[in-house]
């Protein structure tokens, strides 16, 4: 499905599997849109702001080093910095969006397409509960039934219960009938947890809008909410803590390039 903006409402699953089981599942919904298109996607809509207070917006300072650089030119910096400009034709942004003033993103994912349209690079940018933030780019590789599939190690600390040396797991499957963004984290024993965003794909205006609102009308409150209880059952479960390590408030890591901020 190819639209400037859509709605992906779905549910996000989080799967323990060592040291102790444990099992979450929420519904949530986020937004993709062209982040070339946010000036005007803001303009038609009622509900949808960019860079302006709103009931539902995105702010350029939510994203990348946080220094308010638009959206799109981060973006391309980054992929063209990691080797991949050709990624950079066309730029779509999976994200939460700000609702109601209040945002955060545990993942925001950027889907870099070539000039003839095929998918061909992503970053992955994780942001953790104490302002830090990581890019990793990945180049798109071919899909598999549909799905596209990267790895790279983990380097940015997010939560007390994962250990440091581990490495990431990526699938995706662009929306259509089915979204979906899976993320494994995994050693050198196995997989220590598996978690999954799917959902499905609607275009995004005021009417559909106001719709996954009614459903979710404190989407951001909600997933901070839910990361900090979630600990708690895991540290009431015994899972055990590890030390945090401190990692720079922003950087991007690739195969090619590491930069920090």
């Amino acid at each position: 499905m190819t639209a400037e903006a859509l709605i992906c409402a779905g549910e996000v699953v989080h799967v323990r599997v060592r040291t102790r089981h444990h099992r979450l599942r929420y519904r949530v919904f986020a937004l993709m849109v062209d982040v070339d298109a946010l000036d005007r996607i803001g303009q038609r809509s009622r509900l949808f702001s960019y860079n302006r207070p709103g009931v539902v917006s995105i702010h350029d300072r939510d994203y990348g080093a946080g220094d308010g650089t638009p959206i799109a030119i981060q973006a391309r910096r980054v992929l063209t910095d990691s080797g991949l400009p050709h990624a950079t034709a066309r730029i779509s942004l999976l994200t939460y969006p700000r609702v109601l003033g209040y945002s955060f993103n545990p993942l925001s994912v950027y889907l870099g397409y070539d000039a003839a349209g095929e998918l061909a690079g992503l970053i992955y940018e994780v942001s953790n509960t104490v302002g830090e933030r990581t890019g990793y780019v990945v180049p798109a590789g071919a899909a598999r039934d549909g799905v596209y599939a990267q790895a790279c190690a983990k380097q940015m600390y997010v939560s007390p219960f994962t250990p440091a040396a581990v490495d990431y797991g990526f699938r995706l499957r662009l929306p259509g009938d089915d979204l979906l963004v899976g993320v494994m984290l995994k050693d050198a024993a196995g997989p220590i947890l598996r978690a999954h965003f799917r959902g499905d794909a609607r275009p995004m205006n005021d009417r559909n809008l106001a719709r996954v609102l009614l459903g979710h009308p404190l989407l951001t409150v909600k997933v901070i909410a839910a990361i900090h209880w979630e600990a708690l059952r895991l540290w009431i479960k015994g899972v055990p803590v590890v030390q945090r390590h401190r990692s720079p408030r922003y950087s991007v890591l690739s195969n090619a390039v590491e930069r920090r901020r």
